[in-house]
């Protein structure tokens, strides 16, 4: 299984310390760019790479390499740490050697630290890695540096990490994917688990996470569907029956105290020139953390402070192309947000999701949601808002073995969705409690209490939501 090499450095990488890294494998080894300068390769005699680095990436946030790389992985001091990611091609046992070595090089002169530390090739760094007769992998798998093995079906990406983020190289082969007609397709150790940005953009996307067990194979680490390959991709196996077994592994996971509340919602804007986005999401984080966000980017880790004015720019740049950005918090307040920014025919909309943990003691506070509903409905342009429950990791990471669903708690109304359906249907509804009001009366929104999420059976609290949704919509019942 194929480990990235990361290196945590405590001064800024210049051009003359990655070139001393890039030396690790002598002077033999050729150096391109790829990725419009984003990523640097070493390659071959042929011109195919052997390892693949990321442009430096500053951490400017507490707690953001921990929380992806695990404890230990932060450096000492105060001030921001470099995060430099080299990728080694599959197949190539030096390749994996000069990855370590290119890492270590860099934390000799940088200061700092290697993880994994004890990554092949960090001993004994300061002598070349004998790179003789080394050959690449052929194209087409190596025109995408990223990706390990290309089919017409499926990219396949291996990994083998505490947590398998969406940085920028991996939403990077997720978007030549989709555009391609391929699946992107995961492949983990059963140790690994997903960031909840990866986990989002998985189950919306064409992708899949493929667990290799070694007691049953390959399953589905979000399904536990029994996967094997065929026809060039990982796929669901058929039993005798015709129906796909689930993996064993998959559901032994035991019960779990810790829970995650999560508020999905948009909001819609004029396009006005002293638009500034993200109110919407601080106040979601304000509410249902005490505090406001620690750090943003466009990818993990998300290395940049928390910034409004910043993100409203990035995302003028962009437009009318759309902009994804993961927004993070503190250790003592797990929570991560997934926000992109849509420009419409209507406006400008913010579509954001909010997952906030909690571990066992810990008060979910349900008693801010109304507040936070009214504030997004009379500040800032909310459409609709979903509120789930779910007994879940409080760390926010995904495990490849079953969950409890969530539980919709909460949905919210706003004012212009309550026009449409007409404000006779939005106050009357067939829920045990009524709605409560939101906004100026003239034109209000509504708050749609579906149930305690603590003794509601799953079925039940769906029911209820699919219920009230389809009589906004003016359906007959079922």
């Amino acid at each position: 299984m194929t480990k990235d090499v990361i290196a945590l450095t405590e001064r800024m990488p210049d051009a003359l310390s990655v070139l001393a890294g890039l030396l690790a494998g002598g002077p033999d080894l050729l150096v391109e760019s790829a990725g419009e300068g984003a990523v640097v390769q070493l390659c071959d005699a042929e011109g195919r790479p052997l390892v693949s680095i990321e442009v430096p990436l500053m951490l400017q946030v507490p707690g953001e390499a921990a929380r992806l790389l695990g404890p230990g992985a932060e450096l000492s001091g105060d001030g921001p740490a470099w995060w430099v990611e080299a990728r080694a091609a599959a197949g190539v046992p030096q390749a994996e050697q000069l990855a370590g070595a290119f890492a270590a090089r860099l934390t000799m002169l940088l200061g700092g630290r290697v993880w994994p530390p004890d990554a092949p090739g960090t001993v004994g760094a300061a002598r070349p890695v004998d790179v003789s007769g080394i050959t690449a992998v052929p194209a087409p798998a190596a025109a995408q540096p990223a990706v390990d093995m290309l089919t017409d079906k499926a990219a396949v990406v291996l990994q083998d990490r505490p947590v398998v983020p969406m940085t920028s190289w991996l939403s990077e082969v997720l978007r030549a994917t989709v555009e391609s007609d391929r699946s992107l397709q995961i492949v983990t150790p059963p140790h690994c688990r997903l960031s909840t940005p990866t986990r989002l953009l998985l189950q919306s996307m064409p992708a899949r996470w493929v667990v290799q067990d070694e007691r049953c194979g390959y399953y589905d680490g979000l399904t536990g569907a029994v996967l094997t390959w065929q026809d060039d991709a990982f796929a669901p196996d058929r039993g005798e029956s015709g129906e796909t077994p689930v993996a064993d592994a998959f559901t032994e996971a035991g019960p779990t105290s810790d829970r995650q509340l999560s508020v999905s919602f948009r909001t819609l804007h004029r396009p006005t020139a002293d638009l500034v986005l993200g109110g919407a999401l601080e106040a979601a984080w304000q509410a249902l953390t005490g505090g406001l966000p620690a750090g943003w980017g466009t990818s993990e880790p998300a290395g940049l402070k928390w910034s409004r004015r910043q993100l409203t720019e990035l995302a003028y740049e962009r437009a009318p192309r759309s902009t994804w950005t993961v927004v993070v918090g503190t250790p003592e307040r797990p929570a991560v947000a997934t926000l992109r920014v849509i420009r419409t025919p209507e406006g400008v909309e913010e579509d954001v999701t909010l997952t906030v943990g909690y571990g066992p003691g810990e008060e979910i506070p349900r008693g801010a949601l109304p507040g936070l509903a009214e504030e997004l409905v009379t500040r800032y342009g909310l459409t609709t808002m979903l509120c789930q429950l779910r007994e879940a990791r409080r760390d926010l990471s995904a495990p490849p073995h079953y969950e409890n669903p969530s539980l919709p708690y909460a949905f919210v109304l706003g004012p212009a969705e309550v026009q449409e359906a007409g404000r006779d249907t939005a106050s009357r509804t067939p829920l045990k409690e009524p709605p409560v009001q939101l906004g100026p009366k003239a034109r209000p929104g509504f708050y749609y209490a579906l149930g305690d999420a603590e003794t509601a059976e799953t079925a039940e609290s769906w029911a209820a939501l699919e219920g009230l949704l389809r009589h906004l919509r003016g359906a007959p019942p079922v």
